[in-house]
């Protein structure tokens, strides 16, 4: 076979996807300014950024939705063109694309011709992907009459029916319970420990702190920060823990605090707790503050979010 098609055992294990210096205009707005990424071959990596941060137009760009204006895309060790060349990537869109008067293994077939699948690999491919839902029992329903989560799980499969060796997933748990976020992180698990590469996008920040092995940052159509939860961490907002004193009435401000503005809430910045709280609530108390209540607030990927961006994730 003349087919020089990459493989889980490649030589070249670098990286399944490298986004290199892309940019992208739609008229005078600019939604990408030279944007970069890298996902590494067997990694899960996890797409922050706030609205309008560019993250819609990098995922087209990647699967051939949207030409950059410039820079290039590269996956398995080869540039993609702008159209096509992507049958070792699988994608999962926002939006549930399913036809709602098919059955579940109607649309899954449907899907899998799309995937050029036919004869036995397709059967064989849809019975395997009903399982892997957990949907095999409703094979035979109509996926109008299914739960969120469940219609989820089938978007999900058929962008997997080709079995990729790229996975692409925008919000993949948007709009469902926890107990289907639950089901669709262990199906991407199995998929995950095959040796699939998966890149997600996602605005819940636990799924990116538990489910990812790194995390990259995008704003203003540019990635800002990326690494591990830990080296974002030590990055930006570095070990302290945050403590917020929350007194029985104002105060006027006092050293070596922050105060909100109705002057009911004292936050201090500390590296350890157990040796530094005695003083700080000694000195509160010294200036005329009774504390209430207080609480102990971990570096989180929250905190490192709103230091980069000073934004919040859905704004």
């Amino acid at each position: 076979m003349g087919d020089k098609t990459p493989t889980r055992d490649s030589a070249d294990l670098g990286f399944a996807l490298r986004i290199c210096d892309v940019s992208k205009n739609f008229g005078s707005t600019t939604a990408l300014n030279h944007a970069g990424l890298e996902l590494r071959r067997g990694e899960r990596l996890a797409l922050l950024g706030p609205n309008g941060a560019g993250k819609t137009t990098l995922v087209r760009c990647i699967c051939g939705r949207s030409v950059p204006n410039s820079g290039s895309i590269e996956m398995l060790g080869r540039t993609l063109p702008p159209s096509g060349g992507r049958q070792h990537l699988g994608f999962v869109p926002q939006e549930i694309a399913l036809y709602p008067d098919l059955t579940a293994r109607e649309n899954l077939e449907a899907f899998g011709r799309f995937h050029s699948l036919k004869g036995v690999d397709l059967r064989q491919s849809v019975d395997w992907a009903l399982e892997w839902t957990g949907l095999a029992d409703r094979a035979r329903d109509l996926t109008k009459t299914f739960s969120s989560g469940m219609k989820r799980r089938v978007n999900i499969a058929c962008g997997v029916l080709h079995r990729p060796l790229v996975l692409l997933l925008d919000e993949p748990t948007v709009g469902v319970d926890p107990q289907s976020r639950d089901r669709i992180f262990l199906m991407l698990e199995e998929l995950w420990r095959q040796g699939t590469s998966i890149l997600l996008t996602t605005h819940q920040l636990e799924e990116a702190e538990q489910r990812c092995d790194r995390i990259v940052i995008i704003d203003h159509g540019h990635a800002i920060a990326e690494g591990t939860l830990a080296e974002l961490i030590a990055n930006t907002v570095g070990a302290n823990r945050r403590v917020i004193f929350t007194l029985s009435e104002a105060c006027p401000g006092i050293a070596g605090f922050t105060i909100n503005d109705d002057g009911r809430e004292l936050v201090a910045e500390v590296e350890d707790v157990a040796l530094e709280l005695p003083g700080l609530l000694t000195k509160i108390r010294a200036n005329g503050g009774q504390v209430a209540d207080l609480d102990v607030h971990p570096p989180s990927l929250h905190s490192v979010f709103i230091h980069l961006t000073g934004r919040e994730l859905r704004e």
